[in-house]
């Protein structure tokens, strides 16, 4: 049995998606063994409640440094001793002692077509926005690996979606989220029995 830990920042739509996965059996041999917080009162954490998944809030903010944010981080990972960790909408930067404890064991979920719109600043609504700005006809979402770079790591595999003519923000959002929640389930269980 492989043990996934999430890491989330807000409504944990991907979260649930993993979990529904995982009850529905479309991901085999894996659990989820904790969902890491970047702060109180989400709802990726009553998600995790309602789940009686073990949640682990670590607020950078209340660390002095990066140093002790990184220490906390690595504590509550060695205690899970996850096999695969998924950044599923979470919006901090993993520090670079954590990346090289887990090499080729951390992904994230971008709802853009990599490399196109990756990079800091470049989460949720921000994205959308950027894509109708440009007037672009396609986009999309991307599952890869986490490096020291925003967005910079190896991908895994995409998800097209079409720009419609009268798309705003929030109705594009609506469909690449619908991508998201098929894709990144599909991809962990690839990786969980290297198929990837």
């Amino acid at each position: 049995m492989k043990n996934i830990v999430v890491f989330a920042s807000g409504t944990g739509t991907n979260f649930q998606a993993i979990i529904d996965s995982i009850d529905a059996g479309d991901i085999t041999d894996a659990q989820i063994c904790g969902l890491v917080a970047s702060k109180p009162g989400i709802e990726a954490i009553e998600r995790a409640r309602r789940h009686s998944i073990p949640v682990h809030v670590v607020q950078k903010s209340n660390f002095k440094t990066e140093q002790q944010f990184s220490d906390k981080l690595e504590e509550v990972l060695s205690h899970l001793n996850p096999d695969l960790i998924v950044l599923a909408g979470y919006l901090h930067k993993i520090p670079s002692e954590i990346i090289s404890k887990f090499p080729q064991k951390i992904i994230n979920i971008h709802p853009a077509l990599l490399p196109k719109y990756g990079g800091k600043g470049y989460y949720g609504h921000h994205v959308h926005e950027a894509v109708l700005e440009h007037g672009d006809k396609v986009s999309g979402c991307t599952v890869h690996y986490v490096n020291e770079k925003y967005d910079q790591g190896p991908i895994i595999e995409q998800r097209e979606v079409t720009v419609e003519k009268n798309d705003t923000p929030e109705t594009l959002a609506k469909r690449v989220s619908r991508e998201e929640h098929q894709l990144l389930p599909s991809v962990i269980e690839k990786i969980i029995h290297n198929k990837s």
